[in-house]
């Protein structure tokens, strides 16, 4: 029996579906061949049990043993140190994928979600151009580095799981159209038996739910 618990939502409406963030780690956890099992927590009522592994009632956990573990980034970094399909273990190349995991959560993420947010509320004064021009501004930044090579440290790794995520998001709602190589790395990474995995056993598992 694994030792490996994820806890995600038991259910969450339509809209989110396929971009639920457990999603970054089922992808991580196949990609590496770790066994695992998905446990539920409720959506609606965010009680205590909830609160003591995530204290923002947020999904997801990551039980590994006797470590439980929230963020999306702390369980891919410690994922990584699982599996060096997922992370290099040399330090050099440690540290690469490190500072682009970091980078994707602190540097392109922190601009694309509440651009992302505004997109789907669409206010009525429109999307502030200031933020409008902070994600432009970190996307083509991402543009240059992504048209140089497949990935972004070396082999595929836990900073391309995050990535890609972050950009999948952007895609979706039209803002990687004047940027062909972030959509191409969008395209290569969730072409991965892994990502097709992972998003079929989300999706199946939010559908699961409707029918309770």
């Amino acid at each position: 029996m694994t030792n490996i618990t994820l806890t995600t939502y038991d259910w969450v409406p339509e809209l989110p579906r396929g971009y639920v963030r457990d999603l970054r780690i089922r992808w991580a956890l196949e990609e590496a061949g770790l066994p695992y099992q998905v446990a539920s927590t409720s959506f609606r009522q965010r009680e205590a049990d909830h609160l003591a592994h995530q204290p923002f009632a947020q999904v997801p956990w990551l039980t590994d043993g006797e470590l439980s573990i929230f963020e999306t980034g702390a369980i891919l970094l410690h994922l990584g140190s699982r599996s060096e399909l997922l992370m290099p273990g040399d330090p050099a190349g440690r540290a690469k994928v490190t500072e682009w995991l970091f980078a994707a959560l602190n540097s392109v993420e922190a601009a694309s979600l509440p651009w992302s947010i505004l997109t789907f509320s669409k206010p009525e004064g429109g999307i502030p151009q200031a933020l409008v021009g902070f994600l432009s501004a970190r996307i083509s930044r991402m543009e240059a580095v992504l048209s140089s090579g497949d990935w972004l440290a070396g082999s595929f790794s836990v900073a391309d799981i995050a990535m890609a995520d972050v950009l999948r998001l952007v895609g979706r709602l039209g803002g990687l159209l004047d940027y062909p190589a972030c959509q191409a790395y969008v395209a290569r990474a969730t072409a991965r038996p892994a990502f097709i995995q992972a998003h079929a056993d989300q999706m199946a598992h939010f559908a699961a739910a409707d029918t309770r």
